[in-house]
């Protein structure tokens, strides 16, 4: 794996730039806009990425604002048509970018909000810097374009691949900028970074399966055949028709999150010490998120959503804190 530059973090905005100070200030200001599009758009991210020292804590700002920028290029529309051909066309943008012609990419998101010379600089620096595979960029996308189709799915199989686009893609490249401690093969810590995401979608599956069955249009994730295996249908699981049956079904998707908790269990201690408390408390948040499922599966339809208490989350980001 690729060590990132010597960074320092600069004073005004939270910036960094080259310890020498040879950062070029187009990529200087392209890595502020980043931290700007996370601090008003995901608050809660922003500040639970303030345990990842810098530069890396940028570096993952960068991909959380490519993120954000997909997600409102296409939900600015509602036409599916018109959702995927802007969805390629920021495929486009996006591996233009990664081969450096990314000139004419900076200014204003689809959102309106001012990125300054855009988040594309930092982009390709972030993947360059730490070596990040262009195939997990395509893989999210990918993911987002299912999503624009959605139509449920057969099996778990079908499910878990979804799983795979949207959130392992997410976990392996965090895993790349966080780095890996000497000695640890990489291959290992794929792998549990791949079944670490899986946990963490399903466990944000479980926890909205009624307002996902309640949207327009509406989303059903729980696979038709689990459905089938305890004799209902998706209205039933949402009406809590019966409920032994319901249960069952949600304790089987819930077990099967769990076993992938279980199966990266020893991920935190694979990454760089410094970048182990932001792992540590994003999977203490999802773990007890599944926790309250599995203690009270009927929470999944119920009519407030499942969360943590503000003292769960204080406690879990103090413990947190403790581990550098």
């Amino acid at each position: 794996m690729t060590a990132g530059p010597r960074l320092v973090e600069r004073p005004v905005a939270g910036v960094v730039v080259d310890a020498g100070g040879a950062m070029d200030p187009r990529l200087a200001a392209s890595y502020a806009g980043c931290v700007d599009v996370v601090r008003t758009r995901a608050r809660n991210f922003y500040y639970g990425l303030k345990l990842t020292p810098e530069p890396r804590r940028s570096a993952v700002y960068a991909i959380y604002a490519w993120m954000r920028e997909a997600d409102d290029r296409v939900d600015a529309h509602a036409d599916p048509v018109v959702q995927r051909r802007e969805l390629d066309a920021f495929r486009e943008l996006t591996f233009a970018a990664l081969r450096g012609d990314d000139d004419r990419q900076h200014g204003t998101g689809a959102s309106g909000h001012q990125t300054r010379d855009g988040f594309w600089p930092a982009l390709a620096h972030t993947v360059r810097t730490y070596n990040v595979p262009h195939e997990y960029l395509h893989d999210m996308l990918d993911g987002m374009d299912e999503d624009i189709g959605h139509t449920g799915y057969d099996t778990l199989e079908q499910l878990e691949r979804y799983c795979y686009r949207v959130a392992s893609t997410v976990g392996l490249v965090c895993v790349r900028i966080w780095g890996l401690r000497p000695g640890v093969e990489e291959s290992a810590a794929a792998e549990m970074a791949r079944r670490r995401g899986l946990a963490f979608q399903l466990t944000n599956i479980l926890r909205d399966v009624g307002q996902d069955y309640d949207a327009s249009p509406r989303r059903v994730y729980v696979p038709a055949d689990m459905l089938a295996r305890h004799g209902l249908t998706a209205g039933d699981l949402r009406a809590w028709s019966d409920a032994a049956k319901c249960r069952a079904a949600v304790l089987e998707l819930a077990t099967r999150a769990s076993d992938h908790y279980a199966a990266s269990a020893g991920l935190e201690d694979l990454i760089e010490p410094g970048c182990r408390p932001t792992l540590w408390a994003m999977t203490r948040i999802y773990r007890g998120l599944l926790d309250i499922v599995l203690d009270d599966p009927s929470r999944v339809v119920g009519s407030k959503r499942i969360r943590l208490s503000g003292y769960q989350k204080v406690y879990i980001a103090l413990r947190a804190s403790l581990l550098r």
